[in-house]
């Protein structure tokens, strides 16, 4: 018998650690399954102290790119020759320097006998314990290219998904901010040494003026005091998210918005049935995957409703089930899970519902941009405007006094 030493998940997603007697590497994960524990990393204990390792002083982290670049390279490869001379290869050419030191750290923990899943596992902040649990799913079925394959696709997925929501977010983005810059710079520069004609006009100035001055006055003279506070506010409010139960009020509250609350709940759930399609059609436990794919959810309401279904789906209710029990995921999905399991392609199914959960966030994002850059012109347009107006208001007041 021997030690190994573990990193698990447990039921609820929490992580585990701790050691276990076992024969094999292979028999210390099923003692591990039947403990309801499902490992992500497991290492043999030795009796003798490590020696410390320089290369471990700085630990780095893969890019997104670089890992998925990894990723679908790393599938081809071992389809074609050895693990350990493919994760030698890829180790070499890696760019930059940092992510050939990563690299070169799994290719040794391969070389010296661990199973790739716990040769990942040495670097944690570079693969995540969805993509090392995947990656021990495919050596134990024997499909390692495959399941490398899903993983690659899946990281892509992802990284198109970041991508169109950073575009569709940027330029209404832009524009705001040049709005605010434009007429801060009017109210605070322009403003002031206009209206400072008019104070020996004595006469009353209109209320549209008199608004504007207002204010100019407020922004010249406490500007720094707006940032400092707003600075303040935003560092606040960060903290108030680290808080659970102010983060899932909050979640909560987005959720019930009428239009951005249904789209927040169609991304989760598209990436929810996305990683979930990928996990089963690596032949991971539904449990172990969900397990895994809750903690993915940006939405802390749509994390705790996954958590939920975990626990029914373990008391015997089938996925469809658990989802509508939680009444948190769009019908759709629960749907198209409940017709993959009538069918026996769950993974399939979930793919399909991903893409169309994803083409709806799409095109109503693209309709809502159309409509967003013309608002915001008119906004500012507006605001400009108005000042303009309470400019040129005193102005045809005086003309109107001169010619009586």
């Amino acid at each position: 018998m021997a030690d190994f030493r573990y990193a698990a998940l447990d039921s609820d997603g929490r992580e585990r650690r701790g050691r276990i007697k076992a024969t094999s590497p292979d028999a210390a994960r099923a003692a591990l399954i039947a403990k309801q524990l499902f490992a992500t990393q497991l290492d043999p204990v030795s009796d003798a102290a490590p020696a410390p390792s320089p290369a471990r002083a700085a630990p780095a982290r893969l890019s997104g790119r670089t890992l998925m670049l990894f990723t679908r390279q790393l599938a081809t490869l071992v389809s074609v020759m050895p693990l350990a001379d493919a994760l030698r290869t890829l180790a070499a050419q890696a760019e930059p320097e940092r992510a050939r030191a990563v690299l070169a750290r799994v290719h040794a923990g391969v070389a010296e006998g661990r199973r790739l899943a716990d040769a990942l596992a040495l670097e944690p902040k570079s693969f995540s314990a969805l993509y090392r649990a995947t990656v021990a799913a495919g050596e134990a079925s024997g499909t390692l290219p495959e399941s490398l394959e899903r993983v690659a696709a899946l990281l892509e997925r992802q990284a198109e998904v970041r991508g169109k929501i950073i575009a569709t977010l940027a330029y209404p983005a832009a524009l705001m901010v040049v709005a605010v810059v434009v007429v801060a710079a009017l109210m605070i520069f322009v403003v002031p040494k206009v209206v400072a004609q008019f104070d020996t006009v004595g006469q009353t100035l209109p209320l549209l003026t008199r608004i504007v001055i207002a204010l100019s006055d407020v922004l010249a003279a406490s500007w720094w005091a707006i940032l400092i506070g707003l600075a303040v506010a935003g560092f606040g409010f960060s903290r108030a998210l680290a808080r659970p139960a102010f983060r899932l009020r909050f979640d909560g509250w987005l959720l019930g918005l009428p239009v951005a609350g249904r789209l927040l709940r169609a991304l989760d759930a598209a990436r929810l049935a996305r990683t979930l399609a990928t996990m089963v059609a690596s032949r991971l436990p539904l449990v172990e995957a969900l397990a895994l794919t809750a903690p993915t959810l940006s939405n802390h309401v749509l994390r705790a409703a996954a958590t939920e279904a975990m626990v029914s789906i373990r008391e015997g209710a089938s996925l469809s089930a658990a989802l509508r029990r939680t009444e948190a995921f769009p019908p759709l999905l629960a749907a198209m899970a409940a017709g993959g399991e009538g069918a026996g392609r769950l993974d399939l199914m979930l793919a399909r519902a991903a893409d169309y959960l994803e083409r709806e966030f799409d095109s109503f994002t693209s309709t809502a941009l159309a409509l967003l850059e013309p608002a915001v012109i008119l906004i500012m347009g507006g605001m400009v405007a108005g000042i303009v107006l309470s400019i040129l208001l005193p102005l045809l007041q005086l003309n109107s006094l001169a010619g009586l």
